[in-house]
């Protein structure tokens, strides 16, 4: 993309959080920063990506351009790069894919948007698939409610995603759908079982009279969990029809949703 309208979007992601409008509306982006291969100086692109269980996929097509995106030069001389997702800033290791699994995921991505074979035919190179490992560093910063908020928010973010994917795919649901679902439980599971191991038994002796609301918190977390499974085991189908996910996932949205809003409003002004 131009620098200039790279810009534009650049500037319109950060002022609002990760959301911009025209032809990348709805679609999953992420601003990444590398430092120059040969200067040294940071450069930000915005870029669609694929999750990937604790990964995130990113595809080095350059709108099918003949030659590889400087950014993908700048990751493979450093490959330690910044990503932002409108909610949350981190670092993260960059890797090149190669051999069987870039094959295999390129597929899948072909498969979902057949938009990446276009510009792969159009550019005339084997576009590179590159993995973004992320390195966390602890929760975000800034006062803790607020930052449970954001994370949060990034749940919110991502059950809307997939309600608009399944209910825009065709009969049978991509792969690549499918591992975004799953992607979702893994991570809503992990962050529950960090706030029952750690977060609410901190709360719990610092605020004894919390304990009903904490207790209240984690029954939610076993019902929730049981919509988790229910979710995987229509995923695992191989005949599951997108209408059959959708219904999953609406089920799954309204329990969370209530969740997290009982969380923030009983929470939020104590972690902060």
């Amino acid at each position: 993309m131009p620098m200039n309208f790279n810009q534009q979007i650049i500037e319109e992601f950060r002022a609002n959080k990760g959301q911009v409008g025209g032809p990348f509306e709805g679609a999953r982006l992420l601003l990444l920063t590398t430092e120059g291969a040969r200067t040294g100086a940071s450069h930000t692109t915005p870029l669609g990506y694929l999750p990937d269980g604790e990964r995130l996929l990113i595809i080095a097509s350059a709108g099918g351009a003949p030659r590889h995106p400087a950014w993908y030069h700048n990751l493979r001389a450093n490959p330690l790069v910044t990503v932002e997702d409108g909610l949350l800033t981190y670092q993260a290791k960059a890797v090149v894919l190669e051999g069987e699994e870039r094959e295999r995921l390129f597929a899948r991505a072909v498969e979902s948007d057949p938009g990446w074979g276009a510009y792969e035919e159009r550019s005339g190179r084997t576009l590179p698939v590159v993995a973004l490992h992320p390195i966390h560093g602890g929760p975000p910063p800034g006062r803790f409610g607020d930052a449970l908020i954001l994370v949060h928010g990034a749940f919110r973010r991502e059950l809307a995603l997939i309600r608009r994917e399944v209910a825009a795919s065709g009969p049978r649901l991509a792969a690549q759908l499918r591992v975004n679902c799953l992607t979702m439980c893994q991570n809503l599971h992990g962050h529950h079982s960090r706030e029952d191991d750690a977060l609410f038994p901190g709360l719990k002796g610092r605020y004894p009279e919390l304990a009903p609301v904490l207790e209240r918190l984690q029954a939610e977390h076993v019902v929730i969990a049981r919509l988790l499974d229910e979710l995987r085991e229509v995923l695992a189908d191989a005949d599951t029809a997108p209408g059959d996910l959708l219904a999953e996932v609406e089920r799954l949205t309204r329990e969370l949703e209530a969740h997290l809003d009982y969380e923030e409003e009983q929470l939020v002004p104590l972690l902060n």
